[in-house]
């Protein structure tokens, strides 16, 4: 389809040098000539071929991450649960430990180095705490009959959440160069790479060509 769509101009197609097959939907090869135009165009930023094939992902993630995610809004197009309509037991992120907070620029998010040994522990215990307080006050909240959608006020932002997000391949190689980055909080990071993880086989040669 990327190469379809930028060999139009000249009135061509090509077609693939190897069929996949049922059991191998994935087994399918271009031709090299077709393999050196995708890398020339990702490599010179013709990006409008690239924004034809769609994917869809449909994902659960704590709300910071997705809040952070779909800041990215682009010719991508979201849904996302609400509750304001749902009101089962929520589920909440827990960490696999706690960072430093870093020193300077709060820019750069966290410090290279995790909290001290001493005070995780006691980081935890704060943590579930509070987010167990939360969550209790929203399903008493919920069994005294108050709205879904003022209950949910409650809610810490570690609540996970679920959504569809449906995107051009340019934009989703977008998405995750930007939140593949080092300098991407670790949360958010460990979300593209998943997708990445994801898509690359279906794009074997865009994709490490839109990601270079």
């Amino acid at each position: 389809m990327v190469v379809n769509a930028a060999r139009v101009s000249f009135g061509k197609r090509s077609e693939w040098s190897k069929q996949g097959t049922p059991e191998e939907p994935h087994a399918r090869v271009l031709e090299d000539k077709d393999a050196r135009l995708i890398s020339y165009l990702a490599k010179n930023g013709h990006w409008t071929p690239f924004g034809h094939p769609q994917i869809s992902l449909h994902m659960r993630m704590p709300i910071f991450v997705a809040r952070q995610f779909m800041r990215s809004n682009v010719g991508i197009v979201y849904n996302e649960e609400s509750r304001r309509y749902v009101s089962t037991e929520p589920s909440y992120h827990f960490p696999a430990g706690w960072r430093s907070k870093p020193e300077g620029s709060i820019k750069q998010g966290s410090g290279p180095q995790p909290l001290p040994p001493n005070l995780q522990g006691e980081a935890f215990e704060m943590y579930l705490e509070a987010v167990q307080k939360c969550i209790d006050t929203y399903n008493e909240l919920i069994k005294m009959g108050v709205a879904p959608e003022q209950a949910r006020m409650v809610l810490p932002l570690s609540t996970y959440t679920e959504l569809w997000a449906t995107m051009s391949l340019a934009a989703c190689a977008r998405i995750c160069k930007l939140r593949m980055d080092p300098h991407a909080q670790k949360e958010i990071r460990d979300y593209a790479n998943a997708i990445s993880s994801l898509v690359q086989p279906y794009f074997p040669v865009s994709w490490p060509a839109l990601l270079s």
